[in-house]
């Protein structure tokens, strides 16, 4: 039975209004839903000025957005968490933790969306690579990923081969690269999600896709929920998909204590 759905986006990134996305929890029956929105604290130049003009700003919103947090559970049942999605990149960690620190989130999830400072989601920073070359991007994604993992900055790791919704980036994986991260998050009390965020949509996958997915299983690694939902139409959707996909591995999602 899906509870809580730990990974969903407001206007203070690229998401809809709380209320809204309150309300959608509500009737999908959810017990808590949790604000992850992105935040980068390791941008810097062209990056940041980017990142800025996407409204990807929670390191100097997220006092604002936690007073909306807190009104809104005035006027809901549902446990509300103030929560982030944050970039992971690896050799800021002393950059990442402070800022974490400071602002003492319910939680934090952690993600990695670039590889040396490309965007893996960017079709266009890859369509000129040959084959050696975007193999070398992928394995950098994973290698990433278990630094995520062993760093244990986060309460949770977000779409764990998230390189698989890139056309060009896809099939890339390897078992090496899934025994690699699977070996990390045994070790580890990050946590990934089940992420129904491309399932319903052009990739129409889970994030972790099958055969990573088994890789953790064998390790006993446990899942948490995330929708990923940007909109409020998205959340009952992807919580009855999350929903049968559980039910298909037979597995209980497991819950943060917060």
């Amino acid at each position: 039975m899906v509870r809580f759905d730990y990974h969903t986006h407001s206007n203070y990134s690229d998401g809809y209004f709380i209320p809204g996305m309150v309300r959608a929890a509500e009737a999908a029956g959810l017990d808590g839903i949790g604000f992850a929105d992105h935040c980068n604290v390791t941008a810097d130049g062209e990056a940041r000025r980017r990142l800025d003009g996407l409204g990807f700003a929670l390191d100097e919103t997220y006092p604002r957005r936690r007073e909306g947090i807190e009104w809104v559970r005035t006027e809901t049942d549902l446990a509300v968490y103030d929560a982030v999605e944050m970039d992971y990149v690896p050799g800021r960690e002393a950059d990442i933790a402070s800022f974490l620190d400071e602002a003492a989130f319910d939680y934090a999830v952690g993600s990695v969306h670039s590889v040396e400072g490309d965007d893996v989601q960017w079709s266009e920073n890859f369509v000129h690579l040959d084959d050696d070359e975007r193999r070398a991007v992928v394995d950098g994604y994973y290698d990433n990923l278990a630094a995520l993992a062993e760093s244990e900055l986060f309460e949770i790791a977000a779409h764990a081969d998230l390189v698989e919704r890139t056309p060009e980036l896809r099939g890339y994986s390897t078992a090496e690269q899934y025994e690699q991260v699977a070996d990390a998050f045994a070790d580890a009390d990050t946590v990934p999600e089940i992420n129904a965020g491309r399932v319903l949509d052009d990739y129409g996958e889970f994030h972790p896709a099958p055969d990573l997915l088994d890789t953790l299983l064998d390790r006993g690694v446990e899942f948490v929920v995330g929708s990923d939902s940007h909109r409020p139409e998205e959340v009952g959707r992807r919580i009855d998909a999350l929903e049968r996909r559980f039910d298909e591995l037979a597995i209980e999602p497991t819950t943060l204590s917060v």
